[in-house]
């Protein structure tokens, strides 16, 4: 395929695609022949759009390529998508985002002590959000759930991993958000989960199982907690 052409098929395949678009993903569409072909057009989109500065940049985020606005234009954007009343995360989101993203994997009482507050309607949400996933169990009495981030995390808040999050007490500037001083001293003094003490999910199919018991726990938990506070 000629340059330009491959260079077209890919802007297209970028822009109707609202997931980050990964070399593996590209490679099959095109064949494994192109895909230095492939590497160079994507370097030369993004040269292209940092030369000619409009709207969009090419930005690598969560493993892949996508299309993005730029950073300059976010204060426009936040004014247009309050006005079509987007449904951002809370602040009690965040800083439960905050605690499972620097201290993963981590339980659900283990976010409730660092917030100290109940959070299990909000680590439901955020798992219906698909922001953290079920990871596993703990090796401790009970068997708790073990929550870590997911991939939609990484794109939510453009990371391309999850070793290029900010420090902690950098957390806000990326959230858009001032977290609670307390949760953030909190979540920086607490352990982190020995390996020997996971017990890891692999397989996908028993993680579906997994994610739908720990809905279900979550929501059990939460209703007895609304018992408890109207007893």
């Amino acid at each position: 395929m000629e340059p330009n052409e491959l260079r077209a098929a890919l802007e297209a395949i970028l822009f109707v695609t609202n997931e980050p678009v990964t070399l593996e993903e590209l490679v099959d569409a095109f064949g494994e022949e192109e895909r230095s072909a492939i590497v160079t057009q994507l370097d030369e989109i993004r040269r292209l759009l940092e030369a000619n500065v409009g709207g969009f940049m090419l930005e690598q985020t969560a493993g892949g390529w996508r299309l993005a606005t730029r950073p300059e234009h976010e204060p426009t954007l936040k004014k247009y998508f309050a006005k079509k009343g987007e449904n951002r995360l809370s602040l009690a989101a965040l800083e439960t985002l905050a605690i499972v993203a620097y201290r993963q994997p981590v339980t659900a009482p283990e976010v409730n002590d660092l917030r100290s507050v109940n959070s299990t309607a909000v680590i439901r949400t955020l798992l219906e959000r698909r922001m953290i996933r079920v990871a596993g169990r703990k090796n401790v009495v009970g068997s708790p759930f073990l929550y870590r981030t997911t991939r939609d995390f990484l794109v939510h808040f453009g990371l391309n991993d999850i070793r290029d999050l900010p420090r902690l007490e950098e957390f806000g500037d990326l959230v858009g958000e001032n977290l609670n001083d307390d949760v953030v001293a909190a979540i920086s003094t607490a352990e982190l989960t020995r390996p020997e003490d996971v017990r890891e999910i692999t397989d996908d199919a028993e993680r579906e199982v997994a994610e739908a018991e720990a809905r279900a726990e979550l929501a059990s938990m939460e209703s007895l907690e609304t018992i408890t506070d109207e007893s």
